[in-house]
């Protein structure tokens, strides 16, 4: 996965993967990525970027932003905490989408 950029903040790399047509905001929920009303697997996705982001003074502030787009083209954002702020059932979606590539 070859990155141009890495951005200096969370809401940089958004800013500039919207310009790129990654205009939909993706979610996490249950073991699917959703786009309400639409619900999606994993498996329907292809991982474009990651960009990850650790927070200076408070763990919490850690997040990773995924560039994604589904077999149909539909292009987006999904931005999830990570460490010790992801859950179990986050990790296991996230971890079908890097096996993508």
């Amino acid at each position: 996965m070859e990155r141009e950029n890495h951005y200096a903040t969370v809401s940089e790399a958004i800013n500039e993967l919207r310009k790129k047509g990654y205009t939909t905001d993706f979610n996490l929920e249950e073991n699917c990525i959703v786009c309400h009303p639409e619900k999606f697997l994993p498996e329907e996705f292809e991982l474009v970027d990651v960009y990850r982001y650790e927070g200076n003074t408070d763990p919490a502030d850690e997040a990773t932003v995924y560039a994604i787009e589904s077999k149909s083209g539909l292009k987006g954002v999904l931005v999830t905490g990570y460490g010790t702020s992801t859950d179990t059932m986050s990790t296991a979606i996230l971890e079908k989408l890097r096996t993508k590539k």
